[in-house]
């Protein structure tokens, strides 16, 4: 049996167990959308070089390198107005359930939340019925009424029955079933 690569097996799973980290949800209202509209990097290099020819020399070189990549896709003015728009407009949804919680201004967590947020009114939907009763309740009253016979699941008041059938009374006993012949 061989045991070193039973050993490394066991050394990599350990390594990977204490270096690797859980992946942790993140609001993707609020991320950046990996916008990045460039990098900069700087390396320093050196070489040291053995000729073996007739003189033997050694020759040593050091480099400093500054390389800029630039990604294509969209400019990066508009990416980074893109994401600020993403960002506003996840704002304009909450700040009316911040605002309406006087608590979290007096936290100090939530300092930053409360001052974007100050200031900012939800708009209502006036679209919704006065009634305050669904679409779809009104759609099946309608249904309701076009056909008054018949009887709909999860009504909240079911209408009398058509059928002969009768609930037994509580204290019903049932019969017992018939022994089969084998």
């Amino acid at each position: 049996m061989n045991y070193y690569f039973t050993g490394l097996l066991i050394l990599a799973i350990t390594m990977l167990a204490l270096f690797v980290e859980p992946a942790y949800p993140r609001n993707e209202y609020l991320n950046e959308y990996g916008v990045r509209c460039g990098e900069m990097e700087v390396s320093t290099e050196r070489r040291d070089t053995d000729y073996n020819y007739s003189d033997s020399n050694t020759h040593e070189d050091q480099y400093i390198r500054f390389t800029y990549r630039k990604y294509l896709g969209t400019d990066c003015k508009t990416s980074k107005e893109n994401v600020a728009i993403k960002q506003q407009l996840e704002l304009m949804k909450m700040c009316g359930r911040v605002n309406s919680n006087p608590s979290l201004a007096l936290n100090e967590n939530f300092r930053l939340l409360v001052s974007k947020c100050r200031g900012v009114t939800p708009a209502r939907d006036n679209t919704r019925p006065s009634d305050s009763q669904s679409l779809w309740d009104d759609m099946k009253d309608e249904y309701k009424k076009e056909n008054p016979d018949l009887k709909l699941m999860n009504d909240k008041i079911i209408g009398p029955s058509k059928s002969k059938l009768k609930m037994p009374p509580k204290d019903y006993i049932l019969p017992l079933p018939k022994p089969k012949d084998d």
